[in-house]
């Protein structure tokens, strides 16, 4: 196996155990956003979108500045996206040769991608999402791949409990693998199926011609110090131009596109004289393009397209501002993860790369759809009915590689208030029907949920205290009514602060959101949270 190919399965090794070690607690040595933060698109569009400069982003400049004088090393040897495509590209490409090459204008799709996000991303309406290879890939393994394998484990895992008590295996039984879910699942399947199906079209079509990160690092390698250089014991045999997976060799081997040559050497593996090398050139042979040549003014165009764009989604309907406006549309379901920055803002920095849904331990952050309009697609809510937002929990900040959700420790987050409950009364056990039910008081973190008798019902009925409830929706979850749930949050008196105190700002508006003690509340203890207690719904 060639260094090539070594480094490449180190690295999206590396990659997948980073985005595995993205759990609550977090515990990796590495920052579990490390790749993330390699995205040159991710950088520049957040720098544009949010206008404001996320230090932990200083990763992918640093890269860029190192392909000025490796050449756009990074999508060969690093990027887990081009590995995984590489990968897809032996499958497709099975049994498939020859054919005609696609026109090498084609190459210009990436820029005018990267220009039309760029477009967008000047009025502070953030489409990185939708292209970026990090942010992608990122999403495809958090959310395909990982609960499928979650799946598959735990299926092989039941079909060993036959087997546990021939060879004594008192453990087996009670294990198990809880396999998170999503929404959107066949929304990331479909995007990456035509990404991995175009190599019948050609080998790394996504990284030739569609990918703009590629584009901004191949603006930064016209003219690497190392590059590609051929001898005078070249025979003009044309293998090297075959086997380039990137379509970097011009018809003449002697000249090489600089900016789509991903420095892999597979040319130089496959060379029969040797006469090609990655090294300084004594002689320089030229670049084999001139960069846009003719097409400047489509440039210019797909950036004016991108600004419309992002035009139509701020007239939208179901576009949140930034403050209460009379009017507004926010659906009820909007209630988006603690420490989440105002809305614009958040939309602005937030990826959609799934590494807070991911690292989620009760799997209550999922995608959402377009009820927000086209520009929120993808982007993280809580949903209360799949799995509470445990109070002590604060690791979606510690992952978020955009700063779109607040870094904060465990103390602060408890006062981050993601929205509040209310009961709907003709749903309720108690209230319309009479029945004795205690659940949501006795599973609410904060005692926000109160009980107390009313005239004309025989049994005590829950009150919410929205000045005690910090949305974090143990009730919601616990609730046994079927379908919705009796007890639902919704973003109402939501904190989201750009800077500054979470509690200083609660308590300046009246809120109080203070723990339960450890015998009545013992947060991330099971579904309920109990410790030495009765189940919800019981009484001595």
């Amino acid at each position: 196996m060639t260094f090539h190919r070594v480094l490449q399965a180190f690295m999206l090794v590396l990659f997948l155990v980073l985005l595995y070690l993205a759990a609550f607690p977090l515990v990796s040595p590495l920052p579990v956003d490390l790749f993330l933060r390699m995205d040159p698109l991710i950088l520049v569009g957040t720098i544009i979108s949010a206008r404001s400069l996320v230090p932990a982003l200083l990763l992918a400049a640093f890269l860029l500045v190192t392909t000025f004088f490796l050449g756009r090393f990074f999508c060969s040897y690093l990027c887990p996206m081009g590995t995984t495509i590489d990968m897809a590209d032996r499958v497709v490409r099975r049994g498939i040769t020859g054919g005609s090459p696609l026109p090498s204008s084609l190459r210009t799709l990436k820029y005018l991608v990267l220009f039309f996000v760029l477009g967008a991303a000047l009025l502070g309406v953030s489409l990185v999402f939708l292209v970026s290879p990090l942010s992608l890939i990122t999403r495809f393994y958090a959310v395909v791949i990982f609960p499928v394998a979650a799946l598959i484990a735990d299926t092989g895992l039941n079909a060993l409990r036959g087997a546990a008590d021939i060879f004594g295996l008192t453990i087996l039984p009670a294990a198990a693998i809880e396999a998170p879910r999503y929404v959107l699942v066949w929304f990331v399947v479909a995007v990456f199926a035509v990404v991995f199906g175009c190599a019948a079209i050609s080998p790394r079509f996504w990284c030739r011609y569609l990918c703009p990160a590629g584009a901004l690092f191949a603006l930064c390698s016209r003219r690497p110090v190392v590059r590609r250089v051929v001898d005078d014991r070249c025979i003009l045999c044309g293998l090297c131009r075959q086997q380039c997976p990137m379509d970097a060799i011009c018809e003449d081997p002697m000249k090489t596109r600089f900016g789509e040559c991903i420095a892999c050497e597979e040319c130089v593996r496959v060379c029969p004289v040797d006469a090609v090398r990655f090294t300084y050139p004594v002689h320089d042979q030229g670049d084999g393009e001139t960069l846009f040549s003719g097409r400047r003014r489509q440039l210019v165009w797909s950036g004016l397209f991108g600004i419309g764009a992002a035009l139509v989604s701020l007239a939208g309907l179901h576009r949140v501002q930034g403050q209460t406006i009379l009017g507004q549309i926010i659906p009820p379901s909007l209630i988006r993860p603690p420490g989440a920055l105002p809305e614009q803002d958040f939309l602005a920095r937030c990826m959609r790369c799934g590494e807070c849904m991911k690292a989620c331990p009760t799997n209550t952050l999922q995608p959402i759809g377009l009820i927000t309009g086209f520009p929120a697609l993808a982007s993280p809510v809580i949903t209360p009915r799949r799995g509470p937002c445990e109070p002590l929990c604060n690791v979606c900040g510690q992952v978020c590689p955009t700063g779109a959700l607040r870094d904060l420790s465990p103390g602060e987050k408890i006062w981050a208030k993601v929205g509040t409950a209310y009961v709907i009364r003709h749903k309720c056990l108690a209230w319309e029907f009479d029945s004795e039910c205690l659940i949501c008081d006795e599973v609410c973190p904060f005692d926000a949920v109160t009980l107390k008798r009313v005239p004309e019902i025989g049994v005590v009925v829950p009150f919410v205290d929205e000045k005690k409830c910090n949305g974090c929706g143990f009730c919601e979850y616990q609730c046994p009514v079927q379908g919705q749930s009796a007890i639902v949050v919704e973003p109402m008196d939501a904190l989201r602060l750009e800077a500054g105190s979470y509690k200083q700002q609660a308590t300046e508006l009246g809120f109080s959101f203070e723990m339960k003690q450890k015998a009545d509340f013992e947060p991330g203890q099971g579904d309920a949270g109990f410790e030495d207690t009765l189940p919800p719904g019981f009484t001595e």
